[in-house]
């Protein structure tokens, strides 16, 4: 199903120019951008794939991974095909990498209303790169808000400053992975991705409209694990998101066209852990390790474990009204819904 854009402009002889994403590919009819399913047609850019989604699941939300939006809830996880990046390393290559259109059609009704079958709390767009399908992500999102649900962004980042004022107010929450630590040289060789400067500016763009934001680093070895590198990001995460920037570095394991590395030493992820620690970030976690002890939330101002969890489960959670029940310290969380209020949201749904 193709569906006019929204993020786009004319720039005459029938080419268009994309707005979703930072590449800002200047298109000609008949043609398409990068991702191939923002597609100009006599001079106006249609979204290609509306609705057609090969990705659909439930899952916690610490799998996105949000460690300080509502946790212990669950999101209806959607995604469609095709990317605007270039990874060599992806997971999700089998839809990531499609250059067809595929998938089985779902209104943004139908999305909402499985939602509130299933008893989730929200919807996230994720599985790959949502900016892409943003036209189709918010419709699902304003009707998802209207039954009280909330709504999340697991992205690259690479997004327009006209993309993140489209968002506003309907996306909750972002998730942003700079991989390999955000090195240029990094995103040049294994991303396609000439600067991540695009990046650094949408995520100052979604903090000044009160986004939540978290940040993921995907530490390759090798190639994506230098600890100047984490230095000079961290550094910056703490000074323009904030200290109270929950930050996850992420265990890489092999996959696509980058099967001849390891997995990422468990000692190169805690040795990023402490810089980022010794740069003031409160919130720094160790991801895709299960049991390790930087998964769960530590109050930082005694030390003591708030929020305990092992994988995307929480297994005690210490936090009362926002704060540490050990100390009284405010930890920056974004707490679970009320469930009356969603109940009541529930109530008015008709299948």
């Amino acid at each position: 199903m193709k569906v006019l854009a929204k993020l786009w402009k004319p720039l005459g002889n029938n080419k268009a120019e994309c707005t979703a994403c930072a590449r800002r590919c200047k298109i000609p009819d008949g043609s398409a951008g990068f991702c191939f399913i923002r597609q100009n047609r006599k001079g106006k850019l249609y979204l290609a794939n509306y609705g057609r989604l090969e990705a659909l699941q439930i899952d916690p939300i610490e799998k996105k991974p949000f460690n300080h939006f509502m946790p212990g809830t669950s999101v209806l996880g959607i995604g469609t095909s095709s990317c605007n990046f270039g990874c060599l390393f992806c997971q999700n290559h089998n839809i990531s990498k499609e250059r067809d259109i595929k998938g089985d059609e779902y209104s943004p009704e139908k999305i909402v209303g499985m939602a509130l079958d299933y008893g989730v709390d929200g919807i996230a767009y994720t599985y790959n790169e949502p900016t892409i399908f943003t036209e189709y992500a918010l419709d699902v999102a304003e009707l998802a808000k209207e039954h009280g649900l909330f709504n999340v962004f697991v992205s690259n980042g690479y997004m327009t400053e006209e993309a993140v004022k489209e968002i506003q107010g309907l996306i909750d929450a972002v998730v942003v992975d700079f991989k390999g630590n955000g090195e240029e040289k990094f995103a040049n060789r294994f991303e396609a991705v000439t600067s991540n400067e695009p990046v650094r500016k949408a995520l100052l763009a979604m903090k000044k409209c009160g986004m939540h934001i978290e940040i993921t680093d995907l530490v390759i070895p090798e190639v994506g694990d230098s600890l100047d590198a984490c230095n000079s990001l961290t550094k910056w995460i703490a000074r323009k998101l904030g200290k109270d920037t929950p930050v996850h570095f992420t265990r890489f394991y092999p996959d696509y066209k980058m099967l001849d590395l390891p997995p990422t030493p468990i000692e190169t992820l805690e040795r990023h852990h402490d810089i980022a620690v010794k740069n003031g970030l409160e919130y720094v976690y160790v991801g895709n390790v299960p049991g390790h002890k930087f998964e769960s939330t530590y109050c930082p101002q005694c030390g003591q474990v708030v929020v305990t969890r092992f994988g995307y489960y929480i297994n005690g959670y210490d936090i009362l009204e926002g704060k540490c029940r050990f100390c009284g310290r405010q930890i920056k969380i974004v707490d679970r819904p009320k469930s009356d209020t969603l109940l009541k949201a529930r109530e008015k749904y008709i299948p």
